[in-house]
């Protein structure tokens, strides 16, 4: 029986563990193999690649469930004897409708390991196994599998052993070192399984240290990676130890319950830029978090993060919509978190995924959602159709503008002295009146955010001064002068010729401004200054100031 492992992940970067552990564990059997495509390949040749396989087995999420089933479909119109076999987390749930198209023989439900090495065990696909839904005669059948994997059975495995060596620097690479989360909160699938366990420090350090020495971008899928103080202070030390040039780790960490011990450890021995530290605040509102039986205490969580934020690069998680989550609360949260002004900010909108409780009880706060993945939030009591447009709005704002690094210093200036929320909201909007959120080009972004300005905040001499600097700061090669003008000839080249800048080597852009900028980028603070403003381009790095 010949048997394809494989998916169809977001992007060519990202990797897929699950499968890569499931040929490891079973690669004893003659007629297995692998492989990974992306969304974005044309689903014929995908379907042309899997044709000659007894069985194809798919490994599903929300953001490739579509895709796959249309995959599936080609397959078995190019050969019906094909068997299609689903696993993962979007087909684990509410998977009777799926079971029955036509197009899908099996799913694996929940963890796959020891299913799938039973199903292989059994060449003729006759008998019926605990952990695996089939259908005969248009009937279901289902036995669930009572066992837990141990995650002893991976003491001996490398799930990148066979990947080829010098793809692995261009991909994002995840490594698991527990199963489990020991949080419950609703609107996720890790809440379902509260029993928390680890693999082998020696498996976790061997794996890591390959990663390491062939790889760049490394995420821990732990849900709640910084649980045990001595097991995540052991991990960082291996790290550190180990890690090589351009290594970057990812960790999602529960910030409030972060240990005095790894703050310290943090800021006294980890490089910076080292570790990157994913954050899910979701709401600042207490009522909506106790609605989705979550804990956290966001000022002790703000804090942690202002201790560490000097090393660590932080990414911040919001979401909309969750239950007594009003539109004030929203903008609360917004605005709150955007104080700590991180790195990324990210504003998700509340998904209702198959098996979470907050699905199953969607109708007490009279929730609409979309029906298909990723069953995305559409109204509720608590915020409109028309309330969860504005805030998409908002969001494209936030993303084109914070994110992507294009306005930081005015928007820091806005959140000091202004509402941050009703800025972005307002940006958002006009954007969409004058351009496509999907098609403008760069000077666009500017050029539209300054007729933004010029609108609402005209009187601002300040704010729009930052807004230039800001666009003066993005380019490697000084760019086409707007928003304020360079000063004057005969003063630009006595600055050049006392400051001895080198203008045959670079090229430089020199503005009269009313602040200290340099104090402002440290301390947040106007400081009325006469001195000018001097940009260098070396047309190969990002822009620098240099001291006037």
């Amino acid at each position: 029986m010949s048997v394809l492992l494989t998916t169809l992940n977001a992007k060519y970067i990202h990797s897929n563990l699950a499968i890569r552990l499931l040929y490891q564990l079973n690669k004893h059997h003659a007629g297995l193999a692998w492989k990974e495509f992306t969304i974005k390949e044309p689903k014929d040749e995908i379907a042309q690649y899997c044709k000659d396989f007894d069985v194809v087995a798919f490994s599903v999420y929300i953001w490739n469930f579509t895709q796959t089933l249309e995959v599936c479909r080609k397959i078995k119109a190019l050969n019906p004897k094909v068997k299609i076999m689903l696993g993962g987390p979007e087909v684990s749930y509410e998977y009777e409708p799926v079971i029955m198209l036509d197009e899908v023989d099996y799913i694996v439900i929940g963890e796959g390991e020891i299913p799938f090495a039973r199903f292989l065990e059994n060449d003729q696909q006759t008998a019926i196994i605990p952990g695996i839904v089939s259908k005969k005669d248009g009937q279901l059948i289902y036995i669930p599998s009572l066992e837990d994997f141990e995650l002893s059975a991976l003491a001996d495995i490398n799930p990148y052993i066979d990947d080829n060596v010098t793809d692995l620097k261009n991909k994002v690479l995840y490594i698991e070192t527990s199963r489990g989360c020991p949080y419950k909160c609703s609107f996720c699938l890790a809440s379902l399984d509260n029993k928390v366990r680890y693999l082998s420090m020696p498996r976790i350090k061997a794996n890591l240290l390959y990663l390491m020495q062939h790889g760049k971008v490394i995420k821990f899928l732990d849900r709640t990676f910084n649980v045990k103080k001595d097991f995540t202070l052991e991990i960082f030390q291996f790290i550190l130890d180990h890690h090589q040039p351009g290594n970057i780790f990812q960790f999602e960490i529960t910030a409030d319950i972060l240990h005095p011990d790894i703050i310290k450890y943090v800021n006294e021995v980890v490089p910076k830029g080292l570790f990157r530290f994913e954050i899910g605040i979701q709401t600042v509102n207490q009522k909506a978090n106790l609605e989705v039986s979550r804990k956290q205490n966001f000022y002790k969580t703000k804090g942690v993060i202002e201790q560490v934020r000097d090393k660590i690069e932080m990414h911040l998680d919001l979401i909309v919509g969750l239950p007594l989550d009003y539109w004030e609360d929203v903008k609360y949260s917004i605005e709150e978190v955007f104080k700590i002004f991180p790195p990324e900010l990210q504003l998700g909108f509340l998904k209702f995924l198959k098996g979470t409780p907050v699905r199953d009880t969607y109708q007490q706060h009279h929730y609409v959602f979309d029906p298909n993945p990723p069953y995305q939030i559409i109204e509720s009591d608590y915020l409109s159709k028309d309330a969860l447009y504005q805030i998409t709005q908002l969001e494209f704002a936030l993303e084109a503008y914070w994110n992507k690094k294009r306005m930081v210093n005015s928007l820091k200036y806005i959140t000091l002295h202004y509402s941050i929320f009703d800025f972005l909201l307002g940006l958002g909007k006009y954007f969409a009146e004058k351009s496509d959120y999907h098609k403008h080009t760069h000077e666009e972004i500017y050029q539209i955010a300054f007729e933004y300005l010029e609108r609402h905040y005209a009187h601002d001499k300040i704010l729009k001064q930052l807004f230039a600097i800001d666009y003066y700061l993005q380019h490697k090669i000084k760019p086409k002068m707007l928003f304020i003008e360079e000063v004057e000839r005969q003063e630009r080249n006595q600055l050049i010729e006392s400051m001895k800048l080198n203008h045959h080597k670079y090229r430089f852009g020199i503005f009269a401004i009313d602040f200290d900028f340099m104090n402002f980028q440290q301390h947040q603070t106007i400081q009325k200054s006469i001195k000018p403003l001097v940009i260098q381009y070396s047309g190969i790095d990002k822009a620098q100031i240099i001291e006037a």
